[in-house]
């Protein structure tokens, strides 16, 4: 069955609308940090509201900037001379609505927001969390995601591809919708209004995959190796959406190739419990430790060598795939079609 625009049953429509215009994302969680600073943008005010202070930062005032540090499970405010501890805070406009700040762990990072801001403490460590309109973390995710020259078509498919997941895979955290890493979408700061991955989130405006009436928590990977898996084929789960292989003419012709040595210990691991032992060995190693799941393996004196094609999990749409599509001139509807067999897509305004 081709991809078609189509309205679904109310039922569907009025719980996903009803959740899914903002996502609350963890970020700058992998630094762990004990300090962040809080810097409002050039020509707005940023109200931070506690239980104990309110404070406002506004570069004409003086106060553009709050640190905030952690004590056991309190936060602790400087703002010029003044400060407060409290148990969390909260930072947004005047009228408590979204603002523009930028969030940092001193020496480390920076990034810009665009939405409102808590922040928590837990066992010494600081959690700062961004609510955001959905369509704004689309756009940064597309822009995160995605090759720098990927054309828009192979964007627009992948605004549908996130925003199916940012609609359908809530839960995964216990205290947000969703963290900025990989484990769940890479998301970094709002791309521009003109760039082409805000062009492509607004090109596609509230369409999501669905399948048998429900939306799809659409999962994609950088490149397929020729043939895009099932879960079930890599040791995951799968729930819904059962991803029906697809080949990919592009990945066939032109795959990434790798090689690796691992411990033999390593390499059973891998052959019983796939991805997630992938995932394991990358932590330890580095992330392209272990590429993808698509390798032979034999051994040699010194261990095991794989040696494969692909980079990621391999399901859902192919990245590399997609782009070439796209430069062949098909549309997103038909990358979508061909990465998402027997799916519809579906507009939830």
């Amino acid at each position: 069955m081709s991809i078609r625009l189509k309205l679904l049953a109310s039922v569907l429509l009025a719980t996903h609308v009803a959740c899914a215009q903002d996502v609350r994302v963890g970020v700058l969680g992998l630094f762990r940090p004990r300090e962040i600073a809080l810097k409002v943008a050039p020509g707005q005010a940023l109200a931070i509201r506690s239980a104990e202070k309110s404070f406002v930062l506004e570069k004409s005032s003086g106060n553009d900037t709050a640190e905030i540090t952690v004590s056991g499970d309190e936060l602790v405010i400087h703002v010029g001379n003044q400060s407060a501890r409290t148990s969390s805070v909260r930072a947004s406009s005047r009228s408590s609505g979204v603002a523009d700040f930028v969030l940092a762990v001193p020496g480390k990072i920076n990034r810009r927001y665009h939405g409102v801001l808590e922040v928590k403490a837990v066992a010494g460590i600081l959690f700062p969390v961004v609510q955001m309109d959905l369509e704004t973390a689309v756009a940064s995710v597309v822009q995160a995601e995605s090759a720098p020259d990927a054309p828009l078509e192979a964007l627009k498919a992948q605004a549908v591809a996130t925003r199916s997941y940012f609609t359908a895979a809530r839960g995964r955290h216990r205290d947000f919708d969703f963290c900025d890493t990989t484990h769940c979408q890479f998301l970094r700061e709002p791309p521009p209004p003109h760039s082409n991955a805000s062009r492509a989130a607004v090109a596609t405006l509230g369409l999501v995959l669905a399948y048998h009436d429900h939306a799809v928590a659409a999962m994609f990977t950088r490149s397929c190796g020729g043939r895009t898996r099932t879960p079930q084929e890599v040791g995951l789960s799968s729930e819904g959406y059962p991803y029906f292989p697809a080949t990919c003419d592009y990945c066939l012709r032109s795959p990434t190739r790798w090689a690796r040595r691992v411990s033999p210990a390593e390499a059973a691991n891998l052959s019983e419990h796939g991805e997630a032992s992938r995932l394991e060995i990358d932590r330890r190693l580095g992330w392209n430790a272990v590429r993808s799941n698509d390798f032979t393996a034999h051994g040699d004196a010194q261990g095991v060598v794989l040696e494969g094609t692909g980079e990621g999990h391999g399901i859902g749409l192919c990245q590399a795939g997609a782009k070439a599509m796209a430069q062949s001139g098909a549309t997103f509807r038909e990358i979508l079609d061909h990465y998402y067999p027997n799916t519809t897509l579906v507009n939830l305004h």
